[in-house]
């Protein structure tokens, strides 16, 4: 998508419950999980798509990216050793319409998910969605001990904070700390200074 795409309220309604590819292959290294698309993702096809969602710049500052990535360009990530899917498959305006029943249903099919395509590194980015698709009522933000077992190996989970715009207590910088973190665990380099590689 590019910036001067606009869309109706209209046409984003008629977005809703959508679903939306994910971007994925086996063998990467770190399979990252949105909560659940947003009307703008359902539009547009791609992840993230929302004017004020951080994910794609905090991909970039934090080094999983070697420059800022636009939603469009949402395919490339399998080259760099990422994918992207979500725990509940269906488009809403807003996370906070999806029932708990969504979330743990959308746990089993993430888990099955991962236990297929085995990344090294399961992402989830919201806290709360975590805790609640999995029963991690007292889990944090960063690894888990919780991993996933598949019949091509284990996966580790982290969890990382949600980066939409309405998601406060995390500023850019603070995000792609903590992603940056992940990427250093899951053995990626620093793609803003390997460029060249």
């Amino acid at each position: 998508m590019t910036g001067s795409t606009r869309f109706s309220p209209a046409e984003l309604e008629a977005a809703r419950d959508r679903v939306v590819p994910d971007v994925v292959t086996g063998g990467l290294s770190i399979l990252l999980c949105g909560i659940n698309p947003g009307l703008m993702t359902a539009a547009t096809g791609h992840h993230f798509a929302r004017p004020g969602n951080r994910f794609w710049p905090v991909l970039h500052l934090s080094g999983l990216t070697p420059r800022r990535l636009a939603p469009a360009e949402q395919s490339e990530l399998p080259s760099y050793g990422l994918g992207i899917t979500n725990v509940v498959a269906r488009a809403t305006a807003r996370a906070d319409e999806l029932t708990a029943e969504e979330y743990r249903e959308g746990g089993r099919i993430l888990t099955e998910k991962v236990r297929q395509l085995a990344p090294r590194w399961l992402a989830v980015v919201g806290v709360t969605a975590y805790r609640t698709a999995f029963g991690e009522k007292k889990a944090v933000v960063g690894p888990q001990e919780r991993t996933v077992e598949g019949p091509h190996g284990t996966t580790r989970i982290w969890v990382l904070p949600n980066p939409s715009g309405l998601n406060a207590h995390w500023t850019a910088a603070t995000m792609a700390e903590e992603f940056a973190r992940l990427r250093e665990a899951a053995g990626l380099p620093d793609r803003r200074t390997a460029e060249g590689t």
